[in-house]
């Protein structure tokens, strides 16, 4: 396979690992036993450099911030898909620190959340990191014609 398809198949799964958290990362199940907590959360609000806020809106926007960075996430990795080999070639510390911050952000779910995000990022960092391999080992090795 072309690092081209790689980048592909990494971006569509960022698109949807965006959508998934953009519109899951608010909800909570009744057995889970937060409501009180959430209610907190919701309720204490405090004044934060002029802002009157609650943990609940921190935890918003955090929660929102992360669905756009994945979604930037899926339009370079696609941006990266289109672009020429030798293109690809110059742009090797972008490749690399692309999956690196995929690796990092598996640690992360393996370490903090639960089964989606787990294997949504060891999928998608598989993908950027065969990509970043490929599109070196492409311009290296010459084409048979």
């Amino acid at each position: 396979m072309k690092a081209s398809m790689f980048y592909r198949i990494g971006a569509v799964l960022l698109l949807l690992f965006a959508v998934g958290h953009t519109l899951g990362f608010r909800q909570s199940d009744p057995k889970w036993g937060v409501d009180a907590m959430l209610v907190s959360m919701r309720s204490i609000h405090f004044d934060i450099q002029g802002f009157s806020r609650s943990y609940w809106d921190l935890f918003v926007a955090a929660g929102f911030s992360v669905g756009v960075l994945y979604l930037f996430a899926a339009i370079l990795a696609w941006q990266l898909g289109g672009l020429p080999a030798t293109t690809l070639a110059l742009m090797r510390g972008t490749k690399w620190a692309f999956a690196l911050c995929f690796a990092i952000i598996t640690v992360v779910s393996w370490r903090y959340l639960f089964i989606m995000p787990i294997v949504f990022s060891i999928v998608i960092t598989l993908c950027l990191t065969a990509a970043a391999w490929l599109s070196a080992r492409q311009v290296s090795t010459p084409r048979s014609r």
